[in-house]
């Protein structure tokens, strides 16, 4: 009986075993994970689950009996190395695993802060469910919180974390690497307008405290009082495995448009691969639910005997402080952007274009308009400025021009 191995339990590794079965796949689906209990999802534990609004249930990815049913073997374990030639992974444990497809679907680690004092009690990261519980306690009874990083994560702790806390960003702008300086500008009022203090410009030179952290020391010597700090300055793919088999890696482990690696015996899926991206022109790594899943469906179809290239639209989203931002598309090296709506009454979308082709559609506030970027991507993958500009840069409209 032929054997699918997943490493990685994330959305991405679930998504690959749940895949496999829904393409008929009859084989034996074992995957495994180095965190004990159900596999479950990442994006309500710098939301709703840190605020206390959701719970276990709501994370779980799918109930005990679903994986019984569907015959997917779960185990619980640390995968230390990859033998090809002997289609093995090796756990910690001592124990082999052995496998006809590998699947590593081995995610990202949080980036470490490395200044002095980094190290001290108090200081947290948010990337696993044990985290985001130790970080909910820590944060009931602290004074004085301080965020370093100013993307997704460190912007939705501070939206939930239920006081004002100071977020400092080294960028000149929050959320530099995913959005343009308009919706950056919109969501540092918006912080500030719900009380937190929002510094730009500004490193972190040291943490200081005996042996729990007391004041955040920035590049220009300010000295922030702080009892909870918590470190959101990005995320590396996890590649050790990859490394270790002999694996290209590259910002990543290095896939082809069917997902497989340098070895067709090895996919590789998720925050970890670096991927031929339709939309960019290059090879890309995304960080994203929606990447996870659609890769994870190409991965199983293409080990089922369906292979197809993986080509699905990049999206994300983000919820802070009563404010949804959804993004369609790719915004690297955008060189123009238009501004549609009320962006005063917080309802509006920003298109950006590079060589003249709409290559990103941001919306605040505006479902209707992430879902038309959606649909006109896929009607036409490279929308031009000029038919955008002939409708008002009406998506809706240029929607139902192009399919007209």
């Amino acid at each position: 009986m032929e054997t699918v191995l997943v490493v990685g339990a994330g959305q991405s590794g679930f998504g690959v075993a749940t895949s496999l079965r829904d393409k008929g796949f009859d084989g034996r689906v074992v995957l495994i994970g180095d965190e004990p209990g159900l596999p479950y999802q990442r994006p309500p534990l710098s939301k709703g689950y840190l605020a206390g609004t959701a719970g276990d249930a709501q994370l779980r990815l799918r109930a005990e009996d679903f994986f019984a049913e569907k015959e997917i073997e779960l185990i619980a374990g640390r995968v230390a190395s990859v033998d090809r030639d002997a289609g093995q992974v090796i756990l910690e444990d001592g124990t082999a695993r052995e496998y006809d497809h590998l699947v590593l679907a081995t995610g990202a680690v949080n980036r470490v802060l490395s200044v002095p004092g980094s190290t001290l009690d108090g200081v947290f990261t948010l990337r696993t469910k044990d985290d985001a519980d130790v970080l909910r306690a820590a944060l009931a009874s602290a004074k004085n919180v301080v965020v370093v990083g100013g993307g997704f994560i460190g912007l939705e702790f501070a939206a939930h974390a239920g006081r004002p806390v100071t977020i400092v960003e080294a960028q000149d702008r929050l959320m530099a690497r995913v959005a343009t300086p308009e919706v950056s500008a919109y969501f540092a009022a918006l912080h500030e307008g719900a009380g937190h203090t929002v510094l730009l410009g500004q490193g972190v030179a040291a943490l200081h405290g005996d042996g729990r952290v007391a004041e955040v020391e920035l590049s220009d010597g300010t000295r922030l009082p702080a009892d909870l700090v918590l470190v959101g300055v990005g995320v590396e793919p996890r590649t050790r495995l990859a490394e270790q088999a002999g694996l290209a890696v590259a910002n990543g482990v290095v896939v082809d448009e069917h997902l497989r690696t340098s070895d067709p015996k090895i996919s590789a899926v998720g925050d970890c691969a670096n991927f031929p991206c339709v939309q960019a022109g290059t090879a890309t790594r995304l960080e994203s639910v929606q990447n996870a899943v659609d890769q994870a469906r190409a991965a199983a179809a293409a080990i089922a005997g369906e292979p197809a290239p993986y080509d699905s639209l990049p999206w994300f989203w983000t919820d802070q402080l009563g404010a949804k931002l959804q993004i369609a598309g790719i915004l690297t090296g955008a060189e123009k952007a238009v501004v549609t709506g009320d962006r005063e009454g917080g309802k509006f979308s920003v298109l950006s274009f590079r060589d003249g082709v709409l290559t990103g559609v941001e919306s605040v506030n505006r479902p209707p308009d992430h879902i038309a970027a959606r649909r006109l991507f896929a009607a036409d993958p490279a929308p031009r400025f000029e038919t955008l500009e002939a409708n008002g840069f009406d998506l809706k409209a240029t929607l139902a021009s192009t399919r007209g």
